[in-house]
Formats: C-alpha cells, sequence, structure tokens
C-alpha cells in the first residue's frame, strides 16, 4: 500500500470545486481510496462562522461562564453558541462540551475547528460528511473518505478518523473467519475508514502543512463482509448512557 499527499493544492474558498481541484493534480485510479480533510469539505461549502454574527443565548452564556471558572480561562459565550447550534446532543457541559453531531459523530465542541481558517473566526464540520463524500467519489472516480481528528477516551493525543465515506464499506467483517488455530471470530469488525483516515492523517497533519487530501493506493479490502455502521446507536453505546447519569463536580 502506497499513502502520498496530493500536491499543490491552493486555499481552498467557499464555491470551489473540490474534486476537479484534486483530480487536476492526480492521476486518480478507480482503486484509489482518496482522503479528504473535512476542514476543505466545509471551506468548499461555505461552512464557516464570524463571531460577531453570533448572539449567545442564555444556555450558552451560562455554559461559558461555568467552564470558565473551573478551568480559570475565559470563555466566548458566542463559541458556546455555535457548538450548541451544531449539535444533537449535548453529553458533557463541563469541564468542556462533548456534543454528537447531526451524522452521529460524537467529538468535542462539535468538531468546530479555529485552525486554518483565513477568512473567518470558525469552520465547522460539514453538515453531511457522506454525501460530500459521495459528490467526490462521483467526480473522482474512486472511493472517498472524508477525515477530521479527535481525541480518544482513555488515551493522549489526537487521531484521524472517518466522518463520512463513499464507495467502500466502513468495516471489515472477519466474523465467521477463522485464525491461524482454527478458531473462530466471534466479534471482530475492523473499522477500515478509520484506519485509513488514520494513515491518511500521518501525511495531511495538524499544522501548516498545507495538505488535506490523500491518495491511498493499492488497499485491498479482500473477500470479506463488509458493513457501513460505524457510529453506535444509542441502545447499545454503553459509555453514552452511563455519561447521562454523570455530573462532573470538580
Amino acid at each position: 500500500m502506497n499513502v502520498f499527499a496530493v500536491p499543490d493544492l491552493p486555499e481552498v474558498r467557499a464555491g470551489d470545486d473540490l474534486g476537479v481541484m484534486i483530480d487536476e493534480r492526480v492521476d486518480v485510479r478507480a482503486d484509489d481510496v482518496i482522503c479528504v480533510a473535512s476542514t476543505v469539505v466545509s471551506k468548499a461549502n461555505g461552512r464557516t462562522v464570524d463571531l460577531k454574527d453570533v448572539t449567545a443565548g442564555p444556555r450558552a452564556i451560562e455554559i461559558a461562564e461555568r467552564i470558565a471558572a473551573l478551568t480559570d480561562e475565559e470563555k466566548d459565550p458566542r463559541f458556546a453558541q455555535v457548538v450548541l447550534d451544531e449539535s444533537t446532543d449535548l453529553l458533557l457541559s463541563a469541564p468542556f462540551l462533548l456534543t454528537r453531531t447531526p451524522f452521529g459523530h460524537i467529538t468535542v465542541n462539535a468538531g468546530i475547528d479555529r485552525s486554518n481558517v483565513p477568512d473567518a473566526d470558525l469552520v465547522l464540520l460539514p453538515s453531511d460528511p457522506s454525501a460530500n463524500a459521495e459528490a467526490l467519489s462521483s467526480t473522482l472516480g474512486a472511493p472517498v473518505i472524508v477525515t477530521d481528528t479527535c481525541g480518544r477516551p482513555f488515551r493522549h493525543g489526537q487521531r484521524g478518523v472517518a466522518i463520512g465515506w463513499a464507495g467502500l464499506p466502513a468495516s471489515r467483517d472477519w466474523r465467521g473467519e477463522h485464525d491461524r488455530d482454527g478458531h473462530e471470530l466471534e466479534v471482530t469488525v475492523e473499522a477500515i475508514v478509520d484506519e485509513l483516515a488514520a494513515a491518511a492523517n500521518l501525511l495531511s497533519g495538524e499544522g501548516d502543512g498545507g495538505t488535506p487530501a490523500v491518495v491511498i493506493r493499492d488497499f485491498e479490502f479482500g473477500d470479506h463482509g463488509g458493513s457501513n455502521q460505524l457510529f453506535r446507536a444509542y441502545d447499545g453505546d454503553l459509555v453514552r448512557q452511563a455519561l447521562e447519569e454523570w455530573e462532573y463536580r470538580g
């Protein structure tokens, strides 16, 4: 498997055809997987916000004041308001905001970013990243993964994850297959799109690299079952259910 960044992509702005921009710079093969950072997908779709245009409501003001009191850092209630606007559920309100997006991704601050946004204060996550991946896949003629980076429970540091995909299953299902000793695998479902997103993130990076699109070439899914289930449903998400009973008391 080979992984390489799409070279020489310019700053992406609202209205740009991101698929064409990538296609002009890489000879895309039908079996490539193109990983595209959510930031540039959102920029192309105009998913940016200026805080001067935001009015914080009472709930956002209350949240910002409580977090500021807990962390000794000033918090802008307008930012809290944008997070609330971009979320369907608020799982934690202190000491940080942990939210669920409309498309099912659970992340801090609804995935809103302040980095690499030259024309606005904030860039939001795409509203429907799988639909964006489908449109890019149609243009490029290859599978596409829309990626983001986020932290992990129980571990330090961030890593790349998939928030939308098209043209390949989200997971590779090993259940019913056997290990080298003949034992049947009963629970193993491999989150392929997350693993490919993490590989791409090694090249797209987190800073000023300017390489938000990455090509993964010669990846083979293999002769396995596939699934598009990536985000846990509420009924099977025991951690999310436990959070409903938990309150931060720091």
